[in-house]
């Protein structure tokens, strides 16, 4: 398994990602460095899109990070079958989609442009430690 990336920190107990032969489950991923929440609060209508890009980004590493920690030597994520995007969303708050493309992004980055199966963007009540997102993945390895 590659260990060499700095793997986020459960803020619990369990694991940040699980391999079963060729897929890898994430668990949820919030915008952490080092075990410390960096962004929080509620989704507002008011506030701009862009401003929750940054957080939706780091989150969305920090999801990829414990995926690529199951990888063997040679061996890459080929597609992400599920994007899940969880959003501390107030009730009025309708664009879900727009933010979840910030996620679908930065994986095109990171993968490939094509590398997004199917996708679903949440609008919750509240997240852990009112984190504004959190993120899941299911990954295909080869």
């Amino acid at each position: 398994m590659n260990r060499n990336l700095e793997q986020p920190i459960p803020q619990g107990k369990y694991l940040p990602a699980v391999r079963n032969n060729d897929l890898i489950y994430t668990s949820g991923m919030t915008p952490r460095k080092a075990g410390k929440l960096i962004y929080t609060g509620k989704i507002r209508v008011t506030n701009p899109i862009d401003s929750h890009k940054d957080a939706v980004r780091l989150a969305t590493l920090n999801a990829l990070t414990a995926a690529q920690a199951c990888l063997n030597e040679g061996e890459c994520i080929s597609v992400i079958l599920q994007l899940s995007v969880f959003l501390n969303a107030e009730d009025e708050f309708v664009e879900h989609s727009k933010i979840a493309d910030y996620a679908s992004a930065v994986l095109m980055e990171k993968l490939d442009i094509n590398c997004i199966g199917s996708r679903a963007a949440i609008g919750v009540a509240s997240l852990p430690s009112n984190a504004p997102v959190e993120i899941t993945l299911i990954a295909k390895v080869v």
